[in-house]
C-alpha cells in the first residue's frame, strides 16, 4: 500500500504543519496535552482494523481474541487506578460518557441539578444547546458572586427545592478543588443519585492531588486525554449495582462498534498513570499552575477565585480593558495558544468573553517547570500589555527558543 504523502499530499502537509505548530508553540489550553509515543503508536496500530461490537467474551463478531485482551486490560487498569467497582472504556468522548449515564439512570424529562455553564460547568451538564438540556429538565447551581467558589449551601437549597433525580458535579473551567463528599451529603439528603464529571482533573485524582469522587458518587465520567494524558476518548466508572445499566447504555443504546485502537491506547495510558514518573508529573502540574498564577497576579492580572488548586486558571480581563477574544488572538500571534472563556456572570457573549483560560498540562509534559512558568507569565504580560505586532513577533521568537529547549520529538 502507498504511504500518506503518495495518497493525499494535502492531508500529509496539514499533519506536517501541525507537527511544526505543536513543536514551536506553547500549548496553554487546559483541555489539551501531548500523549506518549507509546499511546501514539497504539492508536496507529492494526487494532483500528477490527470491528468488535459487544464486550470482551461477548462479541457479535469473530476474530476478537486479541482486542478482548486489550479491552480487558483497559477495564482492569482503570478500576485499579481509580479504585472503582466497574469501568466502561468504550465511550468515544466525555460527552458520550455523560449521555450513557443519563440514559442509564434517568427517564426523559427527569429533573437534574448541574453546574451552570456560565459558572464553569460543561455543555453536556444541561446546556439548552446540548442534548442534555433538550431531553432532561436541568436546573443549575452557580458560584458565589463574591468568591466565585461553589457554595454548597446554595446547592443544598436548590436540591431541597427541586428534588432532582440526579445531581451532576464537575466542571470545565473551575480552578478550585471540588468537595465531592459535601455533594454526596446533599444527594443523600434529597434522595438523588450523584455523578461527577472529572474530565479535566482525572490525572490529578488518580495520583492523589485532588480528592476522589469514586467513594461518594454513583457514577464518575471522564475523558482520557486531558490531565490523564492518554488518547482522545471517554471513560465511565460506577458502583457494581449500576454495571449492567451502564454497559447497556453504552452498547447498544448510545454506540455501536467500539474504537479498539483507542481502547488499547487507553490501556497504555492507564498503565503509564500508575508509574512514579506520572505521579511526579501531576505534582509538577499543580506546582507549575500555582507559580503561573502567582506571577500573573503580581503583573496586575485578576484571577477568578484569586488563584488555583488544580491544572488551570481563569483570568478576568475586565480591569485590563480587554476581551478574551482579543487576548486569545494576540497570544496566538505570538505562538501561545489559549482559549477565551467566560467568567462567572460574564457580561460579554460566549464568542467574546471577559476571560481567558490557561492550563499547564501540555507545557508540563514538555518538561517545563517553575522557572519557565515565570518566563511564560512575562511573555503573556508583554503581549497583552503592548498589543502590537512588533511585540508579538519578538515574543514568538522567544517562544520558539524556549520550545527548542523542551522538544516534543514528534
Amino acid at each position: 500500500m502507498k504511504s500518506l504523502n503518495q495518497v493525499d499530499i494535502e492531508i500529509f502537509n496539514a499533519i506536517e504543519n501541525e507537527k511544526i505548530r505543536q513543536n514551536e508553540g506553547l500549548e496553554l489550553i487546559a483541555s489539551e496535552n501531548f500523549t506518549s509515543n507509546a499511546v501514539l503508536e497504539t492508536q496507529s496500530s492494526v487494532m483500528t482494523n477490527k470491528y468488535a461490537e459487544g464486550y470482551p467474551g461477548k462479541r457479535y463478531y469473530g476474530g476478537c481474541k486479541f482486542v478482548d485482551v486489550a479491552e480487558s486490560l483497559a477495564i482492569e487498569r482503570a478500576k485499579r487506578l481509580f479504585k472503582a467497582d466497574h469501568a466502561n472504556v468504550q465511550p468515544h468522548s466525555g460527552t458520550q460518557a455523560n449521555m450513557a449515564v443519563y440514559f442509564a439512570c434517568l427517564e426523559l424529562g427527569d429533573t437534574v441539578l448541574g453546574m451552570d455553564l456560565s459558572c464553569g460547568g460543561h455543555l453536556s451538564h444541561g446546556s439548552p444547546v446540548s442534548f442534555s438540556g433538550k431531553l432532561y429538565d436541568f436546573h443549575f447551581y452557580g458560584v458565589n458572586k463574591d468568591t466565585n467558589r461553589i457554595d454548597l449551601n446554595e446547592v443544598r437549597q436548590k436540591a431541597i427545592e427541586l428534588k432532582p433525580k440526579l445531581i451532576v458535579t464537575g466542571a470545565s473551567s473551575y480552578p478550585r478543588e471540588i468537595d465531592f463528599k459535601g455533594f454526596k451529603e446533599i444527594a443523600d439528603e434529597v434522595g438523588a443519585l450523584l455523578m461527577a464529571d472529572i474530565a479535566h482533573i482525572a490525572g490529578l485524582i488518580a495520583c492523589g492531588f485532588h480528592n476522589s469522587p469514586v467513594p461518594y458518587c454513583d457514577f464518575v465520567t471522564s475523558t482520557t486525554h486531558k490531565t490523564l494524558r492518554g488518547p482522545r476518548g471517554g471513560l465511565i466508572l460506577c458502583k457494581e449495582e449500576y454495571k449492567k445499566a451502564i454497559d447497556k447504555a453504552v452498547f447498544p443504546f448510545v454506540q455501536g462498534g467500539p474504537m479498539m485502537h483507542t481502547i488499547a491506547a487507553k490501556a497504555v495510558c492507564f498503565k503509564e498513570a500508575m508509574g512514579i514518573d506520572f505521579i511526579n508529573y501531576q505534582k509538577q502540574i499543580v506546582n507549575n499552575c500555582k507559580v503561573l498564577s502567582e506571577e500573573l497576579m503580581s503583573l496586575g492580572y485578576e484571577l477568578v477565585t484569586g488563584g488555583t488548586d488544580n491544572h488551570l486558571l481563569l483570568i478576568d480581563l475586565r480591569k485590563n480593558d480587554m476581551t478574551g477574544k482579543e487576548a486569545q488572538e494576540l497570544l496566538e500571534n505570538a505562538g501561545i495558544t489559549t482559549n477565551r472563556n467566560g467568567i462567572p456572570y460574564d457580561p460579554k457573549p460566549p464568542n467574546i468573553t471577559s476571560g481567558l483560560r490557561l492550563g499547564v498540562p501540555a507545557i508540563t509534559s514538555r518538561g517545563m517547570k517553575e522557572r519557565e512558568m515565570k518566563q511564560i507569565a512575562d511573555m503573556i504580560y508583554r503581549v497583552l500589555h503592548n498589543k502590537n505586532d512588533i511585540t508579538c513577533e519578538k515574543v514568538r521568537v522567544e517562544v520558539r527558543e524556549l520550545c527548542k529547549k523542551f522538544p516534543l520529538n514528534l
